[in-house]
């Protein structure tokens, strides 16, 4: 009986901002036999098949005020309220599924909902994945300025997008604004450009036919998007600032949090190593002080899929599965021969592995630099790169318990 391996708990999937719970079909079949025993990929309230209710929200707590602590605490309450739309629905649905732990995996905006859901309700997560989570990263200065470098045509296009954006205009309302005909065509194109990886015809007809359905759909949960963000994709609270307080009531060693994001991401995968930076310092004081009573900040992992972008379950589904599967910690159950992720880690954490923990590492680890030659972002970004002379030097790459060879063969 001793040699019976525990079962995962189950896995819950919460898709992207505008997606559905049909966005993960190529990775259900691969999770379920090589891993998970139970998998829920939910449509969250307001979104795909599940109801749709007036998102009119009641800020929690007080009455607004005039000065800018007040306005800054009515940002909060606005905050709460929006998350609190999709948590409680969350944790109702939990509740009658009678699911005492949850493996909870969300994609982008799916991703920022797990972690409001695991910082209200620790107790029922077993392990957080988050894939190319939005609203990680602070908004920096240079986040501006690299605005303001574009050319006129496209600074302008963002000041109509971001006043838009204010006004609370979402992507599905101005689609069911348009002419039938003018949307279902915007649609197609989205799915054409955006996922080169899928080739059948009659699979992206079937995706564009799906996504453009959901978006002529009542507007719902889609009214979240300017109340959680701000215009180009920050957080109104980072998420960077709240993972490492997330405390696992009944996980002495504190709970695991993943970060997944493909090699072409938009995403800013820095988000992803700063998290990790913050928890290892916080964990090590953690440990000076022998808190018993107190459970440690988590413990953050970072994997890379290659040849994948934002929609990474659908650019490299197999590797995305493996990210998965490695996440909830079945590695050992992937076949030899299966591709698997790369993992890295900030500087810090480098510094501190030993070698002969290391050698039992079954995929490639890299440090900051690694991370910065895997991570080649969006085709925008690339662009833009390679106008300004932009390039990073591999050479000098530390790979960490790791054949040099192997590691840049990967990276080619």
């Amino acid at each position: 009986a001793s040699d019976v391996k525990q079962q995962p708990a189950p896995l819950v999937l919460l898709h992207g901002y505008a997606n559905g719970s049909l966005y993960f079909y190529r990775n259900l079949m691969g999770l379920s036999h090589f891993h998970f025993g139970s998998i829920y990929a939910l449509d969250m309230l307001g979104w795909g098949l599940s109801s749709r209710p007036t998102f009119d929200l009641q800020l929690l707590g007080d009455d607004n005020g005039d000065t800018n602590d007040d306005k800054r605490s009515n940002e909060h309450k606005q905050v709460a309220s929006a998350e609190h739309f999709f948590v409680e629905s969350l944790e109702s649905w939990r509740k009658q599924h009678d699911l005492p732990k949850i493996t909870l995996a969300g994609h982008s905006m799916g991703g920022y909902l797990s972690v409001a859901y695991a910082e209200k309700y620790p107790q029922h997560v077993e392990r957080l994945i988050l894939l190319s989570p939005v609203g990680v990263p602070e908004r920096k200065e240079e986040d501006g300025v690299r605005i303001n470098s574009l050319p006129f045509y496209m600074r302008g296009i963002v000041k109509i997008t971001r006043y838009l954006f204010e006004k609370g205009v979402t992507p599905g309302s101005f689609l069911r604004a348009l002419p039938l005909s003018k949307s279902k065509s915007m649609v197609d194109s989205y799915i054409l450009n955006r996922l080169p990886a899928i080739q059948c015809e009659e699979e992206r007809k079937h995706l564009s036919e799906y996504l453009y359905q959901n978006s002529m759909l009542p507007g719902s949960g889609e009214y979240c998007l300017s109340q959680i963000l701000t215009a180009g994709a920050f957080a109104r609270i980072p998420l960077v600032d709240r993972i490492p307080e997330i405390k696992s009531n009944d996980n002495k060693d504190g709970m695991e949090v993943h970060f997944v994001y493909g090699e072409n991401d938009w995403m800013d995968f820095k988000g992803g190593i700063d998290v990790q930076r913050l928890c290892f310092n916080k964990r090590t004081e953690w440990e000076k002080q022998k808190n018993s009573n107190e459970s440690p900040p988590p413990k953050v992992f970072l994997h890379g899929v290659r040849n994948a972008g934002h929609l990474l379950m659908l650019d490299n589904y197999e590797e995305f599965n493996s990210a998965l599967i490695i996440a909830a910690g079945g590695e050992d159950r992937l076949p030899s021969n299966f591709p698997r992720p790369v993992e890295f880690v900030c500087n810090e954490v480098a510094a501190s592995i030993s070698d002969s923990v290391n050698c039992n590492v079954k995929r490639e680890v890299l440090n900051e630099m690694g991370a910065s030659a895997f991570f080649r972002g969006s085709r925008w970004d690339r662009r833009l790169q390679k106008k300004d002379g932009e390039g990073v030097n591999n050479d000098s790459v530390d790979d960490i318990g790791c054949d040099e060879k192997k590691m840049e063969e990967q990276l080619a």
